[in-house]
């Protein structure tokens, strides 16, 4: 009977984040395949990763979360107070660790308000392949064994660091939604190359491994952008040229207009929630 099982996460949710998550548990060696729960709204979701990485697959109607260390979050927001009543009630004294866009502490304290702890989490969608840079935060300081069961799970996606939920909007419009900045960028440097005449295969492989090489470059270097952005920089050269057209027509400013966007939409989002 699952009952029995003794778990160290289990997954309320099945869509591609809690796969990532699964998926960058078991390859980081962090847990075995048997330590690891899902269950889904409908059932398929989960049944789909349970055969795929032989992980347990959860029924609500048999209490699976009784012997489950840690419970994650990753269903939809607007399905949060669909939850089972039973499923909530069997959170009580379990850590609870929620990815739930827009669903702040507070909340999530009024739906699990037995649970020992309770840890928000913003991650991206790099998560996906482990190169993910997730921010978080929690309702009361960690002890040191649940602060090991949220290192452990967000490592196995990629990056993380911890900020004060004051910041989680901010966070959601650089590394949340940042991604898709980038491929907003990398797309219109491939229309560039297009407009000047190269293939599209061409001009998006261009576009593609040059942004992918900057951003090592600048990881592996450890030092400001506006640093490598000037040693690519020759005096009346190309890369002047460019850059030029970048500056009259404010590229920063307009980046940081999207950013606050972003920022403000989040926060109209934790309102709604």
């Amino acid at each position: 009977m699952t009952k029995n099982l003794n778990l160290h996460y289990a997954f309320i949710g099945a869509g591609s984040m809690a796969a990532a998550m699964i998926e960058g548990l078991i390859s980081h060696s962090v847990c075995t395949p048997d330590e690891i729960g899902c269950l889904s709204k409908h059932g398929e979701r989960a049944a789909s990763l349970s055969e795929k990485h032989k992980i347990k697959l959860l029924q609500e109607l048999e209490n699976p979360l009784e012997n489950a260390t840690t419970i994650v979050l990753a269903l939809k927001p607007q399905q949060l107070g669909d939850l089972n009543p039973a499923l909530v009630k069997a959170t009580k004294d379990k850590l609870i660790i929620s990815i739930l866009a827009g669903k702040k502490l507070s909340r999530l304290k009024e739906s699990f308000p037995e649970s020992r702890n309770i840890v928000r989490v913003m991650p991206n969608t790099p998560s996906q392949i482990g190169a993910g840079m997730s921010a978080y935060c929690s309702l009361a300081q960690l002890t040191t064994s649940d602060q090991q069961s949220v290192d452990h799970l967000l490592a196995a996606m990629g990056s993380h660091l911890e900020v004060d939920e004051s910041q989680m909007d901010i966070v959601t419009a650089i590394s949340g939604s940042g991604p898709a900045y980038v491929f907003e960028f990398i797309a219109a440097l491939r229309d560039g190359g297009i407009n000047g005449g190269l293939e599209d295969a061409v001009a998006s492989k261009l576009a593609l491994e040059t942004v992918l090489g900057a951003a090592r470059l600048l990881a592996r270097e450890n030092v400001t952008p506006e640093s490598l952005r000037d040693k690519v920089t020759s005096p009346n050269g190309t890369t002047m040229a460019a850059l030029q057209t970048l500056e009259k027509r404010d590229f920063r400013a307009l980046i940081g207009e999207a950013v606050e966007s972003a920022r403000l939409r989040s926060i109209e989002i934790s309102k709604e929630a």
